[in-house]
């Protein structure tokens, strides 16, 4: 037999070079196509954001203070909020993965005083990982509750008044310039005009709250959130159907008899829900009175997602103003 000539062994030297070249080329393709399946997949895991995205991360347990953070650091930063619309700050949770993430965020900005019942441990664990953190409760001249089960305790809800947010808006502002990745003068003209739309907002409510006669001053809740609104504009607040500073607490039969009692006393027309909180007991004690009182939902605890009547913190006090005032003015 004749060898092969040296243009048929040439031919099948180039068709076994481009079969051999066509595998390599399937196996890279296997490769990258597994590569990117694994990095999506670690993504989603970790929720992390994606590459190339190298803002530094500020993880904020309410979606109140996460509102005001975002507002003050636009999109300098990535700003996590934990708490979803319409959650109670009392006892809602976190996932495995956030709490990861978030022992390596740069920043955690929390409302403290007891206010994230359900996350604590988890803040606690961030900042002994060496997390930087920013208490906002801290930054304000912190009233404790005089009523009900928890009287003599620190009240959190401090931002029922526009003028301790202020301070909170004001102590914050130099932690989240002192975040690599956050430009100063970005940062101190966004905080300027923020701090003036709190300005215009209490500003907004004195005038709001002038309507309603001293006499008809009185705010019955179904849980302890208007101390510091009280106190910034002179209210009385007769009491809650729970008579402590969490919703996680109960009351008790003797605690709304004695609620009824003081309803009937004072003479309010408007008895006020919060949103995220079922109101059956607000209802309950709406009946029970023998005078006639309307129920009426505010906005006080959690912010509503962005197609909501309060979607963020200074709308939420806003849309509360109104309701407060037409409910108590005659």
């Amino acid at each position: 037999m004749r060898a092969p000539s040296t243009a048929r062994r040439r031919a099948g030297l180039a068709t076994a070079s481009r079969s051999t070249a066509a595998r390599v080329a399937a196996v890279r393709v296997a490769v990258v196509r597994a590569a990117a399946v694994t990095v999506a997949a670690a993504l989603a895991l970790t929720g992390c954001a994606p590459a190339g995205d190298d803002r530094p991360v500020v993880f904020v347990s309410t979606n109140i203070l996460g509102d005001v953070v975002d507002e003050l650091v636009g999109d300098q930063a990535e700003v996590v909020t934990l708490m979803k619309p319409d959650a109670d700050p009392h006892s809602f949770e976190i996932s495995a993965q956030q709490a990861a993430r978030m022992r390596a965020a740069d920043l955690v900005v929390s409302n403290g005083l007891g206010l994230e019942e359900g996350l604590q441990q988890h803040l606690d664990a961030a900042v002994d990982s060496g997390v930087a953190s920013f208490v906002a409760a801290d930054a304000i001249d912190v009233l404790d509750y005089r009523d009900g089960d928890a009287a003599g305790t620190p009240d959190p809800h401090f931002w029922t008044d526009p003028g301790r947010m202020l301070d909170v808006v004001d102590a914050l502002g130099p932690v989240l310039a002192e975040v690599d990745g956050v430009d100063a003068a970005a940062l101190t003209a966004r905080t300027t005009d923020y701090r003036a739309g709190l300005d215009r907002l209490d500003a907004d409510m004195v005038d709001a709250f002038a309507a309603i006669p001293a006499e008809r001053r009185a705010l019955v809740t179904n849980h302890h959130v208007f101390g510091y609104l009280a106190d910034r504009f002179d209210f009385d607040v007769v009491g809650a159907v729970i008579p402590g500073g969490t919703t996680l607490a109960a009351p008790s039969a003797s605690d709304l008899a004695d609620l009824v009692d003081a309803v009937e006393t004072t003479g309010v027309p408007t008895v006020f829900a919060e949103s995220s909180s079922p109101d059956r007991l607000v209802q309950a004690l709406a009946s029970e009175a023998d005078v006639h009182v309307d129920v009426v939902e505010l906005f006080t605890e959690s912010l509503t997602a962005a197609d909501g009547d309060a979607p963020d913190y200074l709308t939420m006090m806003r849309v509360d103003t109104e309701r407060i005032a037409t409910g108590l003015s005659p």
